[in-house]
């Protein structure tokens, strides 16, 4: 039976590396995640009794496409207690995680071809979602020195209908403030391109708050999910904020494609949104993991990375240690038993050179992790154990 064009996307190579995590736990080891972004916490425990609950006195069944009215109101409300905007419920689309948000994005904005901007390293997602679709990514290569954030100077020359940018980024957690954002958005906006936002790791901040394009624009899609921050990953719900001529566009599409996001999950994801203290009680998790690693992956040897300001991962460039980041996680995996993301995920050109560690599980986790990075590199003669001790 033939396939399609569109169905021939890379894998996920993270999910692959899980999967062979998964594999060496099956044989009886001990493996320490750094690989995977996902929170070492599950849902807040508000949420798991709201579900509870609804088991017992709601059908749970179909919600109207837009999702349920309390949410979406809930979720506008965020946005002024985060940031001070006054948004309108109206623009609020809950949707079947981020992954749901941007293919309604996609579909939306952008017709066959049309070439969409992204910064590489970058979700590698957003690559095969876009090419799925039969649009075009078009890699933006976003220098160290810029923390590996896109500057509008990467746009010159480039002939593009869309630009996606995330703020804290993954894989590198750094993000763009206030005047970077808007100088991206301007750029974007004089080259008649549309601009998404993809704010998932909003919340997740150590030293300042992130900045929402819509602080900035109504102009844009702004993305984002209750995975990260909120701790709910497998939960699979997010939401989308739209300019207001564009709620019934994407309204007709969610109908079509999904339906509606999940009505348990939308229960759960209510309800998370008044945990406002465990939720802090798990950041004040990643703050403590993300001091350990700054700390520890330097002595490990691991020494060109960008310091994350959010999410919770940190991108080291290794090109001084191998040139196939996919077989040094791998050694990784089999010798220290850590596992860790090889940059190929994220940038398909100079990812051969870096690898991405993820700080979302316990600090106990993370501190092992490190001790066991730390000597597998000086098993490897990177480090000694005087540097080790420094």
């Amino acid at each position: 039976m033939r396939t399609s064009r569109r169905s021939d996307v890379d894998p996920f190579i993270v999910m692959d590396v899980m999967e062979a995590a998964r594999r060496a736990e099956e044989a009886g080891r001990r493996i320490i995640h750094m690989e995977v972004g996902q929170p070492g916490t599950g849902a807040p425990q508000g949420a798991v009794a709201a579900v509870a609950r609804a088991m017992g006195d709601t059908a749970l069944g179909y919600t109207v496409s837009l999702g349920l009215p309390a949410l979406r109101a809930r979720i506008a409300r965020l946005y002024g207690d985060w940031y001070g905007v006054d948004l309108n419920p109206d623009r609020v689309i809950v949707t079947s995680g981020s992954s749901g948000a941007f293919i309604l994005s996609f579909t939306a904005l952008f017709d066959t071809g049309d070439r969409v901007g992204i910064g590489a390293p970058g979700y590698p997602s957003y690559r095969q979602i876009l090419r799925a679709l039969d649009l075009v990514p078009v890699d933006l290569p976003a220098a160290p020195e810029n923390r590996y954030q896109p500057v509008p100077a990467d746009l010159a020359g480039q002939d593009l209908r869309g630009l996606l940018v995330a703020s804290p980024a993954n894989p590198t957690g750094t993000m763009l403030d206030r005047a970077a954002l808007g100088a991206l958005i301007g750029a974007a906006q004089d080259m008649g391109a549309s601009f998404v936002s993809d704010e998932i790791y909003h919340g997740l901040e150590y030293e300042a708050k992130a900045v929402t394009a819509l602080q900035i624009t109504d102009e844009a899609y702004v993305i984002n999910s209750f995975s990260k921050y909120f701790s709910m990953t497998g939960w699979r719900v997010g939401w989308m904020v739209v300019p207001e001529d564009h709620v019934r566009r994407v309204e007709r599409l969610a109908q079509n494609l999904f339906i509606c996001a999940p009505h348990v999950a939308q229960v759960a994801a209510l309800a998370a949104m008044e945990c406002a203290d465990e939720l802090q009680a798990n950041l004040a998790v990643y703050a403590r993991n993300r001091a350990l690693v700054l700390d520890g992956l330097p002595k490990a040897g691991f020494t060109r990375i960008a310091p994350p300001d959010g999410a919770f991962y940190v991108y080291a460039d290794v090109s001084d240690l191998t040139d196939d980041s996919r077989a040094f996680a791998a050694e990784i995996l089999d010798n220290a038993g850590v596992a860790v993301t090889p940059g190929l995920d994220f940038d398909p050109v100079r990812g051969h050179g870096t690898l991405r560690f993820s700080y979302a599980r316990s600090t106990e986790d993370i501190a092992e992790g490190l001790d066991r990075l730390r000597a597998f590199m000086q098993a490897r003669g990177v480090v000694s154990q005087t540097t080790q001790n420094v």
